[in-house]
Formats: structure tokens, C-alpha cells, sequence
């Protein structure tokens, strides 16, 4: 029977066993159905009070013991235990800024240890459920500051918008640039995760050191805007103004001439910065002899400092390829091609690559006269950030 009851109905059938042996039931009970003595007696005083009633019916509610009963929680034992606790996790706000915990990874089990340092006995669960309780996640860095911004960033965005609609009017080409960043090639753990058989994961370097005899993967990706299409050259050494305007001669000879076969200018979108930057004099050189060689008016138009992410290239393709290889080592140039080339999307992104084996060198100067020969025409808004270069 008893292993159907409830704590109190236990309680009562058992004492009411020991009235009924009489003499000495009471220790034979506690010895046969191994309870304590003193819950026997109590389960008698239950009887003589007449609670027989009140315990059916709270046992009709599913409630075994009294309201109020139980462990009291901490928090109720110790009113200053959230206090203590958020002094901790945000010491800078809420507590010491000196506390050793600001420079130390917050764990339940280090704020734990802390907080029993200070008297509380209090388990690394119990942490966690009162973190819960008081608002708190597990959250990581988000990229939102983007440092100083220009007076005329706002105006420099609506000026990019009103040049990239005049060119979709006229069905002008309009790219995208930007040089992605660097991976390693070999067998290197790229962060992520696939779905493999229980027990076969891929294998990878314990270290991140470089092979010198196969060196890095440079992809710099020209994305048209227009037609939702990726190009994505994969150099092998340097990623200099040379190799960034290379890669636009490259994308132009292989498709971008049959997409634009009537085209007299084309409109480039990049940032501020990198091998593509607006102070760089060998991009605006370089730029200059594509447009000699492709018979094209090439409009540059800048992202003001700090708003590089702002560009579509960022979004509308790098961001994919960087999810279709997640999980999977780059182990060779031509996996790397395969994996970008193999990128595709919902809205229709096709994506092309070739591998660059070619030689940039770096320090590359242009002189003053050089540079004086470069046809270039600034435009009358920030004409540092908007320029068009002509054959």
C-alpha cells in the first residue's frame, strides 16, 4: 500500500497500524516499514486533531505538504544573493570595478565559486537559474561600432544610390569590389559544422601555422550588381592595387564583355581602404590602363571611412561563400575554387572563380609624372571619393 500514498497519507496509515497493535506498535511499525519514529508521531497528533479530512482534500489537490513547506529557495534565506550575484557579472555597473571577475571569463562555476567565497553555499545550477530569472543570456560581441563618422557620410550613401539607379536606367554595368580576407590553404580547421557520420570528423592541423610551400588563398570578388552574379579572382600572393584592378580586367574579359557588349562606362563601388582605396595612386594608375584596354569610362565611387560592411559585395556574396565552406578545410587552391564556385542562393546568385597564379609585388611607386598622366576627372561632390578615369 504504502508505496501508493503520499508523504501524510503514509503518515496516518501508519500510525493508525500502531494504535491498532497497541503496546510497543509503535517501534514495530518504525522497524517494518523503516521510517522514523518521529514520523509516526506525528502522523498519531495528525489523528487526534481530527486533520483526516483536510488531508484528503489537499491530497485530492495533488499537494503533499503544507503551503509554505520545503526547502526555503536562497534567494528567500538571502535577500542580498541577486545583488551579490549581478555585482559580479557586471562589476563595472553594479559592483567593484577592480573585482579580479572583470578580467576572467564569467562562468557559472567561476561566479559560483565567488559567491561562496562571500558565504553563500550555492551550487553552479542554481547560478544559472538565477541568472535566467534576472534577465540574463549567454551573448556574444555584435559589430556595431564603426568608429568615427563623417559629416558627410549620409550624403556620400545618397549620392552612391542616386549613381547606381542612373546606371541600372541605362543598363550600364555596376560592380561591387572588395578583396575578402585571407585564408590559409592545408588541412587548418575552418570554423562551422557539417553533418558527418557519428564519429568521423574531418581531421585538421592542431596548429594554425603556416605552410610556406603552399602559402594563403587571396579571393577578391567583383559581385554585379545588376544581375546578381559573382566573379571571384583567387590570387596567391599579394593582394595589391595590381591585383585588385587584374581581377577586374579578368572578370571584364571573361564575361563581363558578352553580359555588356555595347558598354562605354562602367560604375565601380568600393571602400576607402585596402588595395582599392581612394588615396591608393597605383589603383587610380592601374585603373587607368583597363580603361585603355577595355575602351571604358570607369566611375569610382567610395564608402566614407568606416562603413566598408556597408558595401553589397559584403552581403550579397562574401557572406554565402563564407556559410557554403563552412566546416571544411581549404586544403588546396583548387578545393578553394570549387567551394566559391559552387556558391548559389535562394534569390538566384550565380558565382564564378579562376585561380591567379600570377606575381604582385608590393612597394610598386607612381611617380608625380604618372600620375599626372592618369585622364582622371574628379566629380564636384567629394571629389576624393568620386572620380571617373577615361581611356
Amino acid at each position: 500500500m504504502l508505496p501508493h500514498l503520499n508523504e501524510r497519507q503514509r503518515r496516518i496509515l501508519l500510525a493508525a497500524e500502531s494504535q491498532a497493535i497497541g503496546h510497543r506498535g509503535i517501534a514495530v511499525i518504525a522497524r517494518v516499514a523503516k521510517v522514523s519514529r518521529p514520523t509516526i508521531y506525528k502522523g498519531l497528533g495528525e489523528l487526534k486533531e481530527g486533520r483526516i479530512k483536510e488531508a484528503e482534500a489537499e491530497a485530492e489537490a495533488e499537494r503533499i505538504r503544507k503551503p509554505g513547506g520545503g526547502r526555503k529557495k536562497l534567494r528567500e534565506k538571502n535577500p542580498k544573493l541577486i545583488e551579490d550575484l549581478e555585482s559580479l557579472v557586471d562589476p563595472v555597473t553594479r559592483g567593484d570595478p577592480m573585482s579580479p571577475l572583470r578580467w576572467t571569463c564569467k562562468s557559472v562555476r567561476q561566479l559560483a565559486r565567488a559567491l561562496a567565497e562571500k558565504g553563500y553555499k550555492i551550487s553552479y545550477q542554481v547560478v544559472s537559474e538565477l541568472l535566467h530569472e534576472a534577465g540574463y543570456s549567454l551573448q556574444s560581441n555584435v559589430k556595431k561600432l564603426e568608429g568615427g563618422s563623417h559629416e558627410d557620410r549620409d550624403a556620400q550613401f545618397t549620392y552612391i544610390n542616386e549613381k547606381v539607379k542612373e546606371y541600372l536606367y541605362k543598363g550600364s554595368p555596376i560592380v561591387s569590389v572588395d578583396a575578402k580576407k585571407k585564408e590559409l590553404v592545408g588541412r587548418y580547421k575552418n570554423n562551422g559544422r557539417e553533418w558527418q557520420p557519428k564519429g568521423q570528423s574531418e581531421e585538421v592541423n592542431t596548429y594554425d601555422f603556416i605552410n610556406a610551400e603552399v602559402g594563403k588563398a587571396l579571393p577578391y570578388g567583383i559581385y554585379d550588381i545588376g544581375r546578381n552574379i559573382g566573379w571571384v579572382n583567387v590570387g596567391c600572393d599579394h593582394d595589391t592595387a595590381s591585383f585588385a584592378v587584374e581581377s577586374l580586367r579578368r572578370w571584364w574579359q571573361s564575361m563581363g564583355y558578352r553580359e555588356y557588349q555595347n558598354a562605354k562606362e562602367l560604375l565601380i563601388c568600393a571602400d576607402c581602404g585596402g588595395s582599392n582605396g581612394y588615396r591608393a595612386r597605383l589603383w587610380k594608375y592601374e585603373l587607368q590602363r583597363f580603361a585603355g584596354d577595355a575602351g571604358l569610362s570607369i566611375t569610382v565611387c567610395h564608402f566614407p571611412p568606416g562603413t566598408s560592411k556597408w558595401n553589397k559585395i559584403e552581403r550579397r556574396l562574401f557572406s554565402h561563400i563564407s556559410m557554403n565552406w563552412r566546416g571544411r578545410p581549404l586544403i588546396d587552391h583548387e578545393v578553394i575554387v570549387q567551394l566559391i564556385s559552387s556558391t548559389t542562393t535562394q534569390k538566384g546568385l550565380k558565382v564564378y572563380a579562376k585561380l591567379d597564379k600570377s606575381r604582385y609585388p608590393t612597394k610598386v611607386k607612381i611617380s608625380d609624372q604618372e600620375m599626372a598622366s592618369i585622364n582622371l576627372k574628379r566629380h564636384d561632390f567629394h571629389g576624393e571619393w568620386n572620380y571617373t578615369i577615361c581611356p
